[in-house]
């Protein structure tokens, strides 16, 4: 057998270059992979296992680290990776030196090892580019079944999740589509820095990009409450990816002055991932859970089990899991069919133009089917270190 070593230079490179129909080829497999895990049926009659991932934290760093283990047809696979806690740097004990400092931010990193169904091991993995594609990639699902234009997106976050959220966003649904893109951050940094650079000046600008403009706003900025509500309220899709502790805007910026948000639009949560953390405001849930007219009286999420232990804004709202649909029970729905759970039959039209809310917390599988598609993708392009009988 041959065990294929991939960098993290090596997986960015590959996935900054995937075209439109690679792109597919990628949520093709992950979209599978999704709607195996949801409608499969029990443990036993498949052959998908997705146990809880454990976790262990560290005072002397203030990190955590997450173990992620997973199973389906293609074979198994664990993912280690390690990130610094929102709350770290308040909470955390100092690192034990003479300046008595606190940790420093630790970015998400780590590995995936891939086996095969008989334990041969497959591949090794850099974690810090994948996870973010795949997050994005799961996320893109939700985005490609819109039917209105996609002109505005707002997106809280400038780090590697907001960055692939709208990398993917752009060329699935063609640049000249998407007209503005709105980082929000809560101060200038390098990461907001560099974010518009790496759309303007990087391999996204290559080719052209359309009409589209970049821009990033901090809350530092004169006036930013009555801006950041403006904007909100045009979006198309709002891409929630940083690791808040409260939400990241008001719900009635959205519901408007009766409670009822007149435009539909998507807003995707991925990265509160504890049930400290927070990104959408309370309101904006309960309303997607009451239903009405347009919308199904439910949030869709990549776990429910996952979702209801792990989701801080669900978790605060005593959310049920009949309240929940799974992505793998949207990925493949076509006009007319129903899903299970949910209290509306046309849950496809209800993902083109309602109100839908994307909770997502990630688990291991994903990493599985994103990991396994890019060893192969590596392999045609000639990509990796690739060790003969290991």
């Amino acid at each position: 057998m041959t065990l294929t070593v991939l960098t993290d230079d090596q997986i960015r490179s590959l996935l900054e270059n995937l075209t439109a129909a690679e792109l597919e080829g990628f949520r093709g497999a992950l979209a599978s992979a999704l709607h195996e895990y949801s409608t499969g049926g029990k443990v036993g009659e498949t052959a998908i296992h997705q146990p809880e991932r454990i976790s262990v934290h560290s005072t002397a760093t203030g990190a955590t680290t997450l173990f992620m283990p997973s199973c389906n047809s293609a074979g198994n696979g664990v993912k280690v990776i390690t990130l610094t806690s929102a709350t770290a740097t308040a909470t955390a004990a100092p690192t034990p030196t003479p300046q008595n400092t606190k940790p420093a931010i630790i970015r998400p990193t780590g590995a995936i090892t891939l086996f095969t169904p008989s334990g041969t091991p497959h591949g090794l993995l850099h974690a810090s580019t994948l996870t973010a594609f795949r997050t994005a990639l799961a996320s893109l699902c939700l985005v490609q079944a819109r039917t209105a234009p996609l002109k505005t997106l707002v997106v809280f976050g400038c780090g590697e999740q907001a960055y692939w959220h709208v990398r993917l966003t752009l060329l699935a649904c063609g640049r000249e589509e998407v007209e503005r893109v709105v980082f929000v951050n809560r101060r200038v940094s390098r990461s907001s820095r560099e974010v518009v650079a790496r759309f303007t000046e990087g391999v996204v600008g290559e080719g052209g990009r359309g009409r589209c403009t970049f821009e990033v706003w901090t809350r530092e900025e004169e006036g930013f409450e009555g801006r950041l509500g403006a904007v909100l309220r045009e979006a198309d899709v709002v891409f929630c990816c940083t690791p808040s502790t409260e939400p990241l805007f008001d719900a009635e910026v959205l519901l408007g002055a009766e409670g009822q948000g007149k435009k539909g639009r998507l807003v995707v949560a991925i990265g509160s991932y504890t049930p400290e953390m927070r990104e959408v405001p309370a309101g904006l849930i309960r309303q997607a859970l009451a239903g009405g007219e347009r919308e199904a009286g439910a949030v869709v999420v990549d776990t429910i089990e996952g979702a209801l232990k792990e989701a801080g804004e669900l978790i605060e709202l005593g959310v049920g899991p009949e309240q929940l649909v799974e992505l793998g029970e949207l990925v493949e729905l076509k006009e007319g069919e129903t899903a299970a759970g949910t209290k509306r039959h046309n849950l496809a039209q209800w993902l083109q133009t309602g109100n839908v809310i994307y909770k997502s917390v990630g688990l291991g599988l994903m990493d599985l089917a994103i990991g396994m598609h890019v060893i192969e993708f590596a392999k045609e392009k000639g990509v990796g270190t690739h060790v003969q009988g290991f």
